[in-house]
């Protein structure tokens, strides 16, 4: 069992004259987690280096040890990047998969479709001998922390990621990802701030959980679990928002914090978060800045572990130029809890996602949105 069925341009500054509008450097910020889609502008080939070499590095699909060669073909499409936000606590502490998001570029190349997958979504994660995993059912999140198991050692969060991509092709069909980025949270802040924060609407008041309204912790309730103390709240309508204020809003899940849909609302807020922050990059606020532009590169690329089966990210941002903000699309997935008599044993997706799912591999995006509108996750 896989899964229990159920804009325009600006003018370009005369010190970039001659080289490209856009080159696209990171991938999704998720939960981010996910790409900086941001395709800011790189003046110098010192820069590009600059942010290229602050980019982590890891096997993530289990290529190298699979004796694979680097691919040094032109990058085309369609493309399939995994986008893993985790949100690790030590060194000794398995990660979990908090956050995952698929991007998805059609073969022209000139937009993209970002759908995210329940990290509670129920599915046969497989064994792997490499962290001498058996496999089991249950939540896809668990493949992450499974997949990370280095016997006498720390957890190692690229191993789990290779898991957590075999998991996802499975579930979804997709048979090869052509990329693959591990975005760490802790990091996410730095990226924001580096931005100057971000533009965000905020779709209905919500009230934090882990922050109180200065930013500090919510102290733990004495008296049992969960947190006491004023909190931050979010109120409806647009908002600019500070690093730990936008990755704090992207972390509420909870009815009694405003967020009514639980973990689907709080997809639908990671994925608006992500437009976001590529509209901010494309801002002249940040591409006309050199000393901004260079703290956001570094900061994305100190946040990132990328892999991109032989291509740099520095050519995924070039092969991606043409996407702009309005030309990527975001997908929601519907779905529903699964029970075992009265015990809850995650989410399953429900009518049409096997049918989203083909019409992706099928290269038929646009006629099944046109077909099925309810798939489509609006800003506002």
């Amino acid at each position: 069992m896989s899964v229990v069925k159920a804009g325009k341009k600006g003018r370009k500054p005369s010190i970039w004259r001659g080289v490209p509008r856009w080159a696209k450097l990171c991938t999704v910020f998720g939960l981010v987690l996910t790409m900086l889609s941001g395709g800011v502008l790189v003046s110098t080939e010192v820069l590009m280096a600059r942010y290229e070499g602050s980019v982590g590095k890891a096997d993530l699909f289990g290529d190298q040890a699979a004796g694979a060669k680097e691919k040094k073909s032109d990058i085309k499409g369609p493309l399939n990047l995994l986008l893993v936000g985790i949100d690790p606590r030590t060194p000794t502490a398995a990660p979990l998969a908090d956050s995952i998001m698929v991007l998805h570029v059609p073969a022209s190349m000139d937009r993209a479709y970002l759908f995210s997958l329940p990290r509670d979504l129920y599915v046969d994660i497989p064994a792997f001998k490499k962290a001498n995993f058996p496999g089991e059912t249950t939540k896809i999140n668990a493949a992450m922390s499974f997949g990370s198991r280095v016997p006498g050692g720390n957890p190692d969060a690229a191993r789990g990621f290779e898991l957590l991509a075999t998991t996802v092709q499975n579930a979804t069909g997709i048979k090869r990802f052509d990329a693959g980025a591990i975005i760490n949270f802790t990091g996410f802040q730095k990226i924001v701030d580096a931005m100057g924060g971000v533009d965000m609407y905020v779709e209905r008041d919500v009230k934090s959980e882990h922050k109180q309204p200065d930013g500090k912790p919510r102290p733990g309730n004495p008296r049992g679990e969960g947190y006491i103390g004023p909190q931050a709240i979010y109120k409806k309508g647009n908002h600019h928002l500070k690093g730990w204020q936008a990755l704090d809003y992207v972390r509420q899940r909870y009815p009694k914090n405003g967020v009514p849909d639980a973990d689907y609302g709080r997809q639908r807020h990671q994925q608006q978060f992500v437009k976001a922050m590529v509209g901010q990059a494309f801002s002249a606020d940040v591409v006309s800045n050199p000393i901004k532009l260079d703290k956001v590169l570094r900061a994305a690329g100190q946040s990132l572990i990328f892999n991109g089966r032989g291509n740099s990210v520095i050519d995924f941002g070039l092969a991606l130029k043409n996407i702009r903000p309005n030309t990527i699309q975001m997908i929601k997935l519907p779905g529903g809890p699964v029970f075992e008599g009265k015990t809850y044993k995650g989410e399953q997706f429900q009518a049409g996602v096997p049918d989203f799912f083909t019409a992706l591999h099928n290269e038929q995006l646009d006629a099944f949105l046109l077909e099925h509108p309810e798939f489509q996750n609006k800003t506002k």
